[in-house]
Formats: C-alpha cells, structure tokens, sequence
C-alpha cells in the first residue's frame, strides 16, 4: 500500500516538474523567439551580401546565378486559426526544412513576415528550366505537413525567380526585387504556382498599386459593378442562371478585370464591402428580370474568406433577400475549393451551413485545384462542383483531358451532386462535356460576362432563339 502510494506520488511529483518545465519552456519561447529566429535564419542583407559576391565572382560568363523569393500561401489565414508563437514556430521549421536540398554555397533568409528568399550560387547548368526544377522540389518540400506542437499544418508555397542576366548587369538589391515581383505575381495567380521574372511583371505590379489609392471611392462613386456570365442546362440548353462577377468601370481607365484590382481591394481590407455589393447588384438584376418577364432561376455570387468569417453574414444575406423580396433558393453561394480544402475556422462552416439552410445552394468553385476531401464536401453542404477550366481546355481532342473529367464526374455523380464546367470556349467542348455528362456550363462559347442591360438582352435573344418569341419558360 504504501509502496503504491509512493510510486503516485513520484508520478505526480515528475508530471508536475513536466508541466513547470513546458511553461517555462513556453515563456522562454514567447519571449526570445522571434530574436533567435532572426539570428539563426538570416535576414534580407545576407541575401544581398550573398548575391554580391555571386554577381562578382569571377567564375566566367556561362556561369549564372539567381535570386528565388517564396512566401507561404494563404498565410493570413494561419495567422487566424492559430496563436503567434504556432505561427513563428512554423516559419522556424521552414527553413530547417529547406536547407537540406539547397548547394552548401546557397544562402536562404526570412526577409519578411512569411516570405524567404535564397541567393543560388554560380553554377554552369543554372537555366530556366534547373531554376523552375528546383522551384517545384521545393514546393513538393513544403506540402508535406508540418508538426508544430499538436497541431499539423498543411502548406503550399508560390515562388517567383530571376535570373542574373549578363546583358543587363543587375545589381542585387535590382535582382532580389525582380525576384520579388515574380513571386508577387505567381502569388497572386493562386496558390502553389511558379514564376519567373520579365519587364510586363514590373508594369502590372505598378499599376495594381496605383489602383490602392482608389478603392475606397471606387464603390462610392458606383464604379464597381456586377457583370453576369450566364450559365445553361447541357441536356435542355436552358438558361439555368447567371454568375455574377465584379467588374471596376474606371473613369479614364475602362473596365478592370478582378485580377487586377481584387489584391487592392484584399490589401485595404475592403473584401466584404465588395461583397455588400455583388449581393445587392445580383438581387437587383433578378428583380430587373422578373419585371421585364425574364425569368432566371437563379444568381451566383462568389465569397471570398474574409466575407466568409463576417460574423453577421447571414443576418445581412436574409436583410438583403427580404429588401428585393427574393427567395433565398434564388442566391447561389460560390466558395473556392482551396477554402473548403484547407479551412478550420467554425464561423465558417456555421455560415455556410445557415445559409444552406436558408435555401440557398452551394457551388464549389475551381473543383481539381485545392485538393478538398469528400468530407469536407459533404461538411459545407456543398450542391454543385464547378470543375476548373484547366481541366475543360482542349477536352474534345485530349484524351488526359477527358480522364481528369471523367474521374470528376464519376465522383460528383456517386456523391449525387450536380456539376457545372467553367471556362468552355468552343462548341467541341461543350458537345464533348454534355456527351460526357456533365450537367452544366458557361464560357465563352456561350457568351463573354455582361453588363447588366446587354445581359438582359441576351437573355431574351437566347430564349427567343432556343424556345420561339412567344413566350419565355420559367424553368424549375
């Protein structure tokens, strides 16, 4: 008895020694972490020094070297979901994790927040092609899951590149922030892509932050808008909706493409504000539809994470129905797949299930790129899969092409969920897709996306067109 109790007691006593060690151990880290992190990872002027010495080494012309910058994807979101000292310890683990498949000669730093950069030393067979081989070891590198603690994390990396040209003779700080540029606009195609530096890169990357001075009174001022893509039935050929997307009508510009004014909009924080917006354009073209006797079943508006985590999101969608008298089976959610794939967030999830539970459906955009489980499917109550157009380009003559899709189908269909293919620009892939049996398309084959007047328009040419001039069908 007594033997036993002792052997508890020991017990307790080394858990409780355990448990003051791991606080210390956790105030210590919260207090010096970020300090040793600097001093262990390096900082921007070890990429400069290194790149330097690259530049000027006298290793002859058909050596080259290079400047590689990548950032973690997404990692705001990461930011949300987990504390400071989760976040820092992972960005540690980053560079413990790349190190190893770098030259000994290479340099690798943290330079800002969540982005790294590394001077590649000369080497004779450092081209395009070895850069953009190295660029995707490291991306497969960094999609294996991190341990940080108890938690796994998930990441992808964008990476942008450039290399020293002999012609233009670079200096490093002209070489890093060309490296930059590309990651910025790999960055902003989507996550996990590559690129690689030109001179058009610079001129976009300068006009989009031109436009940040201008969001603001962009939707004051009306100049955001809605346009609609319209979406049919490939068996009927009805018209089964429209998607709204958001257009800037710019004063001396002309009209801007969301690509690029929508990382504006993200930097001032303005994404649910562009939302208000969308929803109210799109309910007001239905009510505009329904008035004129057009009748469309139904508008797709798209929603980014920040509208998605609006704690009041329901509340103002049902405001919203209410104010044009809608129905809420009329409003079509859109949400990303990399959202559905990678998110943990409860708000979430809790609005997207509300929102279900008004009547509205949910479509999952860019099916194919984010990798989202039939869990998660099924856990966002999602109706429709969108399938990316990557997998729709060329589909009635390449037959990996009709693989890919024929594999999504065969999936949407045993989870009974209905699907839609972007981006068909020919009539030989929307024949190809509908003898395939996919429910539904839109693209330019069908038309461009629209101001709301020519889309009014189209709507009574295409119906007058499939179904006689008499009359317009509402379709169920």
């Amino acid at each position: 008895m007594l033997k036993a109790m002792t052997h508890r007691v020991r017990g307790v006593a080394v858990a409780l020694w355990h448990a003051a060690e791991r606080a210390v151990n956790r105030a210590e880290s919260q207090q010096t972490l970020q300090k040793r992190f600097a001093q262990k990872s390096g900082c921007r002027g070890d990429i400069i020094d290194a790149l330097t010495h690259f530049l000027t080494s006298e290793s002859g012309a058909s050596v080259a070297t290079a400047a590689l910058v990548f950032e973690i994807d997404d990692f705001r979101n990461l930011e949300e979901i987990y504390d400071a000292e989760v976040t820092e310890a992972l960005l540690e683990k980053v560079c413990c994790r790349i190190t190893p498949h770098l030259r000994a000669a290479d340099t690798l730093a943290r330079i800002e927040a969540h982005r790294f950069a590394i001077a590649l030393s000369p080497h004779r067979r450092l081209d395009l092609e070895a850069t953009i081989e190295l660029s995707g070891r490291l991306q497969d590198v960094m999609s294996e899951p991190f341990v940080v603690g108890s938690k796994l994390i998930h990441t992808t990396i964008s990476v942008g590149f450039a290399l020293a040209s002999p012609e233009e003779k670079q200096t490093p700080k002209e070489l890093l922030r060309a490296a930059n540029i590309a990651q910025l606009e790999a960055s902003h195609a989507g996550p996990g892509t590559i690129r690689s530096y030109n001179s058009a890169m610079h001129r976009r990357i300068k006009f989009r932050d031109s436009l940040m001075s201008e969001v603001q009174t962009a939707i004051e001022k009306g100049q955001i808008t809605a346009y609609f893509q319209p979406q049919i039935n490939l068996q009927t050929l009805q018209v089964t909706g429209l998607e709204a997307l958001a257009r800037w009508v710019h004063p001396t510009r002309g009209v801007i493409a969301p690509a690029e004014f929508l990382p504006a909009f993200e930097q001032a924080g303005l994404m649910r504000l562009l939302g208000f917006k969308m929803l109210s354009d799109s309910l007001e073209a239905l009510a505009t539809w329904d008035k004129a006797g057009l009748f469309v079943p139904k508008v797709s508006i798209n929603m980014s994470n920040a509208e998605l985590r609006n704690p009041n999101l329901v509340d103002h969608i049902m405001m919203e129905l209410d104010r044009f008298e809608m129905s809420a089976d009329r409003l079509v959610i859109e949400v990303l797949e990399t959202v559905v794939a990678s998110n943990g967030e409860d708000i979430i999830e809790r609005n997207l299930s509300a929102l279900a539970g008004l009547g509205c459906e949910i479509d999952l955009d860019d099916f194919g790129t984010g990798h989202a489980s039939i869990t998660s499917i099924r856990k966002f109550s999602v109706n429709r899969i969108k399938i990316d157009r990557s997998f729709v380009t060329h589909i009635d003559r390449d037959k990996d092409q009709q693989n890919m899709a024929s594999a999504i189908l065969t999936m949407a269909n045993g989870l009974t969920l209905d699907t839609l293919a972007e981006g068909v620009e020919t009539l030989k892939e929307q024949a190809q897709l509908t003898a395939m049996g996919c429910g539904f398309m839109q693209g330019y084959a069908l038309s461009h996306p629209l101001p709301l007047h020519a889309a009014t328009a189209w709507i009574s040419q295409y119906e007058a067109k499939q179904h006689g001039p008499s009359h317009l069908r509402r379709v169920q």
